[in-house]
């Protein structure tokens, strides 16, 4: 018995532990600022600022501040992006423009069928966390 005791006590703390539910929250809080940021900066600046989504990378990138979120491996990362924006191809970016205005699209980030949608209005340009359950 002591054996296993010592075992579990040396193996349990090197088991990694999947991303928790406030974790998930968490993440999704911050690339909605992250998005937030952009907008504003768009606004402020009066000029386009693209927030980069890269799926296969799991990350999200400020076109404002180059500030990153990294999505961990266990969570599920999907992106609805238009595939035109302005007359030209994006597909990878959010473009904020000076008006505030964007071309929309929606981030979702998932784990054991609980998940938060991210969703970039496209006529308003606001920013909202949806939250959602697979079942």
């Amino acid at each position: 018995m002591a054996i296993v005791a010592i075992l579990a006590a040396i193996l349990l703390p090197a088991i990694p532990r999947g991303t928790s539910r406030a974790r998930l929250e968490a993440f999704a809080i911050e690339t909605a600022a992250v998005l937030r940021a952009d907008r504003n900066a768009a606004i402020r600046r009066r000029t386009e600022v693209s927030t980069q989504v890269n799926a296969t990378a799991r990350s999200i990138r400020s076109g404002a501040t180059g500030k990153i979120v990294q999505v961990p491996n266990d969570v599920v990362f999907d992106a609805a992006l238009a595939s035109r924006c302005n007359q030209r191809r994006t597909g990878s970016e959010i473009i904020f423009f000076p008006s505030g205005m964007t071309c929309g699209g929606t981030v979702v980030l998932s784990r054991l069928g609980i998940g938060y949608e991210i969703r970039v209005n496209w006529l308003t340009g606001g920013i909202e966390i949806v939250s959602r359950t697979d079942g």
